[in-house]
């Protein structure tokens, strides 16, 4: 089992010196962006496409800093009904297939992302609670979107042999277990699974042990970020907090493609994420990796750094070394 990192965090640094970070916290293995919400910073698609001397020389980067590249990132919302966001990611998607079988590189992380709720919509419509008919009407238009889009994406997958590695997260038709089998079982997927995130399952009341128990070969590969729950806050407003705010345009909010821009948390959170070991302990985190080494020996964990009390460097430091110690805890 290989423990990394997710260089997004990374993004206003070369991947040169990426990579060094990596390596003198101890890591061995790095996902890098191939598109979607975040860009490529670190993956010169062009070049790799079109020539095996540039594929070589990339790898060797890697090689050379002592760290294996475990899989391409191409999270975003490729269902999007805005003209603007939708076509773009599916795309991003399609091509970071197309550059993994290239590299040599067996995942792929992605998103299920979300339609809108009616022929004609124009911004996405997450349906949390289908307690009416009407919402079930919603979800069975969004599912006749998403199960042609996806048996597409699995028939590709298929052929470059590259694992297609789905974030179960919410504002997605797939946000859980049930929802990662059913797109599986209605596409006939043999490589379209699960990436398994623990942070966005914790909020959700989710165990990820027994998410990874339940799923089993389904789990491709997976990322370690941590969540913490506020008791007190949420004892207040409860996991589904929507007091977000917009980041004003002074701020330079981080562009998700078109005219969308990331918002604000509330100060005084329900929930948020934090780095590996400020949420929970090796209580979790080495039943954590015992139970994805049991589904796969070899898979990736890799760190994603969104911990906003945190900087860059001492986010991933902390996650690191908290991570690897539960990792010699569980043996692994």
């Amino acid at each position: 089992m290989r423990l990394g990192a997710y260089t997004a965090c990374l993004h206003d640094r070369p991947l040169d010196e990426s990579l060094k970070i990596l390596a003198e916290l101890g890591l061995t293995s790095a996902e890098i962006n191939a598109g979607g919400f975040v860009g490529t910073p670190h993956l010169p698609i062009g070049d790799l496409l079109a020539s095996a001397g540039a594929r070589e020389d990339y790898l060797g980067r890697f090689t050379q800093a002592g760290i294996t590249l475990t899989g391409l990132n191409v999270n975003g919302n490729p269902l999007n009904p805005d003209p603007l966001v939708g076509p773009k990611h599916a795309q991003d998607l399609r091509r970071a297939i197309e550059v993994a079988a290239a590299l040599g590189v067996k995942r792929v992380v992605a998103m299920s992302g979300l339609p809108g709720g009616h022929p004609g919509a124009t911004a996405a419509n997450w349906i949390v609670y289908p307690w009416d008919s009407q919402y079930l009407d919603v979800l069975d238009h969004q599912w006749a979107i998403a199960v042609p889009f996806w048996a597409d994406i699995q028939a590709r997958a298929a052929a470059a042999d590259v694992k297609v590695c789905i974030e179960m997260h919410p504002h997605n038709l797939v946000f859980n277990p049930p929802t990662l089998q059913r797109l599986v079982e209605q596409t006939n997927a043999t490589h379209v699974g699960a990436e398994m995130d623990p942070s966005h399952l914790f909020w959700q009341g989710i165990d990820p042990v027994a998410a990874i128990e339940h799923l089993g070969s389904l789990v491709f590969h997976a990322a370690a970020k941590d969540t913490r729950i506020n008791a007190e806050n949420v004892r207040r407003y409860g996991v589904l907090d929507d007091r977000f705010t917009r980041t004003p345009a002074d701020r330079n909010p981080l562009n998700l493609g078109g005219r969308n821009t990331l918002n604000q948390w509330p100060a005084d959170a329900a929930w948020q994420f934090v780095a590996v070991g400020r949420g929970h302990g090796e209580e979790f985190w080495v039943p954590f990796l015992r139970a994805l080494h049991a589904v796969d020996p070899d898979m990736a964990v890799n760190i994603e750094h969104e911990d906003a009390e945190l900087d860059q460097i001492e986010g991933l430091r902390q996650a690191a070394q908290n991570l690897i110690a539960a990792g010699r805890k569980a043996g692994i």
